[in-house]
């Protein structure tokens, strides 16, 4: 008797149908076959989080292939083929003939697969065969409609082998051969324009790219494609390369990267005060008020928008101006100026509408509805409802996030929790599929709030530090949900200390109600457990007390004053939520 152990490779190779022939001429009871399967998704994600490694990027780039698997985990980056796999994927290729290996090479230049129209127009009516020839060697996959390398990494492996100017030369004739089809994407032109190292053309398509990107909630790609045209902006006109960097700001402000945001934002407004712009430079200022708001500079975010509104008044009515009046009603809105609100709102709208100008008038209108909670619900929910509308309407997407994010706060204000869920599970999903990280992460602690007050603990932890946990998070997103794990903390008996600290940090830079009142209502919790200070609670509920503009936005402390101190006068309710109305007229059974 005889053993034999025969290997073989499961492409559509000569070598695999020269195995299969002789195979076939051994009785099939003499013969089992051992299928060894691709490693699945779930099997690379566990070898790779056991080797701290990006477990999606290898198995993207290996299709579970263990071989690769094993090369890539093992290597320093997942991006760039290990010597062991350039040298098993070069042996392979360099069987091929010399026309056959030229195609190979071509086909490597193009990301994910290349076209059959495409390489006709690059190679000519050759190509069949050639192409037919890395297929049955087993280094191609023939689609039907175009070619593909099996694994993107063996792709790699014969792209990094080409020479620098075979690489510009191929990827220039595919440009070419792309442009002749007016359904590739712009994205697609932009990779060969770049490997191409075509400046002109780069200049032309990135900017185009990253809007076509922003268009469809693609924000991140946008980004990336407004860093190519910058790399490549040096000799533009000033006005062009200030476009640039407003554009970059704007989309890395979307994703969470606002210190990028602020910079490049500098950078027009530097550009647009050498060019004499004033309409920029003051929608510039107004864009820093922004920024500065969402990384927790209140004083800058103020200033800026003040000089937005000085500048932009020395100028004819424009659009600028009245985005900068909604700007200053909106941080009016946060730190719960109703008044002012109302009033730079109502002016925002009104020339707004004048220019119609739509997206300006749904931003005004949250700050209104956002405003009017407090001093007429139904009104303040109509505005809410309709500058969400117009946003969803008009593809606004930050405007839509923000409406969400704001109506579900509108409805966590009045415990009403079954409409603040709806809010924030249309608007998470939302912010996700448009790739809006500050929003959705902002309404994910929320959120975690919200799995609080009914009492899924557990959830409400994993949700809120899985925000807080993430390092790109800015300490305005990160905010809902320390207020989130602050509470939860406090009622588990755990250490909160550091997380209350946190909280208290938003303090020193600006007395909001919006930070002070959870708080203050966390420091008074700590306190009814008897692990904190009662006097510094009831210093600190009286401080909120003289700086709230009505009694609704006082009610949660209300509560908890009583609960400090049950000889206190719960005061005027008027407007309150119900829940602590009834709470504090002693009906604990009709507030339930």
């Amino acid at each position: 008797h005889m053993l034999v152990l025969f290997t073989a490779r499961t492409d559509r190779s000569e070598g695999q149908m020269r195995a299969r022939r002789v195979l076939g001429e051994i009785p099939a009871g003499n013969v089992q076959r051992i299928e060894v399967p691709l490693l699945s998704e779930a099997a690379v994600l566990s070898l790779a989080e056991a080797a701290n490694r990006d477990g999606s990027a290898i198995y993207r780039a290996t299709a579970g292939n263990a071989f690769f698997v094993t090369e890539l985990l093992a290597a320093e980056s997942e991006m760039i083929p290990p010597a062991s796999v350039r040298d098993a994927v070069l042996a392979r290729a360099e069987r091929l003939s010399p026309g056959a290996r030229s195609m190979l090479d071509a086909v490597s230049v193009f990301p994910r697969r290349a076209d059959a129209w495409a390489l006709r127009g690059l190679c000519g009516v050759a190509s069949a065969g050639q192409l037919a020839e890395c297929v049955s060697n087993g280094l191609l996959d023939d689609l039907g409609d175009g070619y593909a390398f099996r694994h993107e990494i063996a792709r790699r492996a014969i792209e990094m082998a080409l020479t620098s100017s075979r690489r510009r030369e191929f990827n220039q004739r595919a440009l070419s051969a792309l442009q002749e089809n007016a359904e590739v994407t712009t994205a697609r032109l932009v990779h060969h324009a770049v490997e191409a190292q075509n400046l002109e053309a780069v200049r032309e398509l990135a900017p185009l790219a990253a809007r076509e990107a922003s268009r469809v909630g693609a924000h991140r790609d946008a980004a990336g494609y407004y860093e190519v045209a910058l790399r490549h902006a040096d000799s533009l006109p000033m006005s062009d390369r200030a476009r640039l960097y407003e554009g970059y700001a704007f989309e890395c402000h979307l994703i969470g990267r606002i210190d990028a945001a602020i910079e490049a934002q500098s950078q027009a407004r530097r550009l647009q005060q050498a060019l004499g712009d004033t309409l920029r430079e003051g929608d510039s200022l107004r864009c820093l008020s922004r920024f500065a708001y969402l990384v927790g500079d209140r004083e800058q975010a103020d200033l800026f928008g003040a000089q937005a509104v000085e500048l932009l008044e020395q100028a004819p009515a424009s659009p600028e101006l009245a985005m900068a009046y909604s700007n200053l009603s909106q941080l009016a809105m946060l730190a719960e100026k109703l008044d002012e609100t109302l009033l730079l709102g109502g002016k925002a709208v009104a020339l707004a509408e004048r220019l119609n100008k739509p997206e300006i008038i749904c931003h005004a209108l949250n700050n209104l509805g956002s405003a009017e909670q407090w001093l007429d619900l139904a009104k303040g929910r109509l505005h809410l409802a309709r500058s969400l509308e117009i946003a969803l309407v008009q593809n606004f997407q930050e405007h839509a996030a923000r409406g969400f994010t704001n109506c579900a706060c509108a409805e966590m204000n009045q415990l009403d929790l079954v409409r603040a869920q709806s809010f924030l599970d249309r608007g998470i999903a939302y912010c996700v599929e448009n790739d809006l990280a500050t929003w959705r992460d902002y309404m994910r602690g929320v959120q975690a709030q919200l799995l609080l007050r009914r009492g899924l603990w557990d959830d409400a932890a994993a949700m809120a530090l899985d925000v807080i946990d993430d390092a790109a998070t800015t300490a305005l997103v990160r905010y809902p949900s320390l207020v989130a794990l602050a509470k939860l903390r406090i009622r588990r008996g755990d250490p909160a200390g550091p997380v209350l600290e946190e909280m208290k940090r938003f303090l020193d830079r600006g007395m909001e109600l919006q930070r002070l009142v959870p708080y203050t209502a966390s420091m008074a919790e700590l306190a009814w457990l008897g692990q904190g200070d009662a006097s510094e609670a009831l210093r600190l509920i009286e401080l909120a007390e003289s700086l709230s503009p009505t009694r609704a936005m006082f009610a949660e402390l209300a509560v908890w004053r009583l609960l400090l101190s049950p000889e206190s006068d719960p005061g005027d309710t008027t407007g309150m939520a119900e829940p602590y109305r009834l709470l504090l007229a002693g009906d604990w059974h009709g507030a339930a």
